[in-house]
């Protein structure tokens, strides 16, 4: 029986694997200590290399049906235990109850869908002189690298296809949320080989030396840009195969015959899903000058009476904490930079420290100049800027004024007019009329600095193999 607020351990190579060195996790709505878990050391890590490197050799050969089978298990002893990875995910990374079912269900689902994807090889000759192929085959062990703003379900877009494409896996959750996923791998060992799937838990210094691991051929990564570059750099020493999911400056646009009072609620959950810590929340409001004011209002209007901030735990709470307190220290510096140039608020403004947590009202910033921080980097939490826009191909061109390149959307009744712009837009996902639709099935990767390669659909399995082309010569 799995205990979900005790007993957190690593799992490597099938084993439940504890450390004299441990680090504390906090709940960001608290601030309290709620569970001591394990900080691995550069031995630990090559225990979970070497494990996943012997599992590699006999899983990679398993029938492909026999991997799907497991990882539909997996997901299936998720959605049985999904209560509980609810209740864990709130407390150690302050979502409320909506969020943590939409993560742990979509973790479901995605397990469960992965599991029924294949690449069949290609017959692309056969004559009666030659027969030519291509096969995929497993690149061999993966190193995923998560971040806190979706523990698990990010975990789960990683692991899922490594194991489907028949590789190995050594998870490292982000040291701020890393109980899911040291549960996630407590639950592998029941239903995966020693060491298909292995859990390691540590700060930057695991990151680094996962990236520098001659035994490692892959990194899948999310996380910042910054980073991002680092995990790039690293990587090259031993030519390690990499998708990187970063960040993003997600414009939407606004067309002067939208609906403000229906599409407000919209365009805040855009921006504002997860509380802003969000790849691919909406991060630049473009607004046509002619509905400007009104859709301001409605936003303004929306936040005072429907948006309720808090502990995630809480039944009313809309929105809950900034996750960690770096991440909040950040997050104030954007807002003391608006109030230093002078600029206005349609609402919020002000952040306070907060003895009882990390919490961040949601604030608009009217209408600041272009060059500003705060439309030309990513805050990576709830403070957004609404800009106005007259002309199409001026707003396209701002739009795609960024070195990110994620997501964009497009929002009006005219849909000739909204597709003509989406389909200008540098973004490697453009939805028009919605936002954050995302699929198994769907391809999901970013342009310029966002990203290197795609997850999900056949595209993202793709990213856990080798391509062989065999030619035979008929006698």
């Amino acid at each position: 029986m799995i205990q979900f607020d005790a007993n957190y351990a690593m799992t490597i190579n099938g084993d439940f694997v504890t450390t004299t060195e441990t680090h504390e996790v906090y709940n960001p709505a608290t601030k309290q200590v709620i569970a001591t878990v394990p900080d691995a050391t550069p031995d630990h890590l090559n225990d979970a290399v070497e494990g996943a490197r012997e599992a590699f050799a006999h899983w990679s050969r398993l029938p492909i049906e026999e991997r799907q089978a497991a990882v539909a298990a997996l997901g299936q002893a998720l959605e049985d235990h999904q209560q509980e990875f609810m209740r864990l995910l709130t407390r150690e990374q302050g979502k409320p109850r909506a969020g943590a079912e939409w993560e742990v269900m979509g973790s479901v689902a995605w397990l469960k869908a992965i599991a029924t994807q294949s690449l069949p090889e290609e017959i692309l000759e056969d004559t009666a002189e030659r027969k030519v192929l291509t096969r995929y085959t497993p690149l061999g062990v993966v190193g995923a690298i998560v971040p806190w703003n979706f523990p698990l379900l990010l975990a789960v877009w990683k692991i899922a296809p490594a194991l489907v494409a028949g590789c190995t896996v050594v998870v490292k959750p982000s040291p701020y949320t890393p109980l899911c996923d040291l549960k996630l791998g407590e639950l592998a060992r029941d239903i995966l080989p020693p060491g298909v799937l292995n859990v390691v838990n540590g700060g930057d210094e695991l990151g680094k030396w996962m990236t520098a691991h001659p035994g490692i051929d892959k990194i899948a990564f999310t996380g910042s840009t910054e980073t991002g570059r680092h995990v790039m750099s690293a990587s090259a020493k031993t030519i390690k195969r990499l998708t990187l999911e970063l960040g993003g400056n997600d414009p939407a646009i606004v067309l002067p015959d939208v609906d403000a009072k229906s599409i407000a609620p919209e365009l805040f959950w855009a921006a504002f899903q997860n509380n802003a810590q969000f790849c691919n929340a909406t991060k630049r409001l473009y607004i046509h000058e002619s509905v400007y004011d009104e859709i301001k209002q409605a936003l303004v209007e929306f936040i005072n009476t429907q948006v309720i901030v808090g502990d995630g735990a809480d039944s009313d709470t809309v929105l809950g904490p900034i996750q960690n307190q770096p991440q909040f220290e950040k997050v104030k510096t954007y807002f003391q930079d608006c109030r230093d140039q002078g600029y206005s608020f349609a609402t919020g403004g002000a952040i306070e420290d907060n003895a009882a947590g990390w919490f961040v009202s949601p604030t608009l910033v009217d209408n600041p100049p272009e060059d500003s921080r705060i439309v030309r980097e990513e805050p990576f939490g709830p403070i957004l800027p609404l800009l106005k826009w007259s002309d199409e191909s001026d707003v396209i061109a701002r739009a795609n004024d960024t070195v990110y390149g994620l997501g964009a959307s497009v929002w009006g009744k005219d849909l000739e007019a909204a597709q003509r712009i989406g389909a200008q837009l540098e973004a490697g996902t453009v939805w028009i009329n919605e936002v954050h639709q995302y699929s198994p099935f769907q391809a999901f990767g970013g342009h310029k600095q966002s990203g290197l390669g795609c997850e999900n659909s056949l595209h993202g399995l793709m990213e856990y193999t080798n391509w062989q082309t065999i030619t035979l010569k008929k006698r």
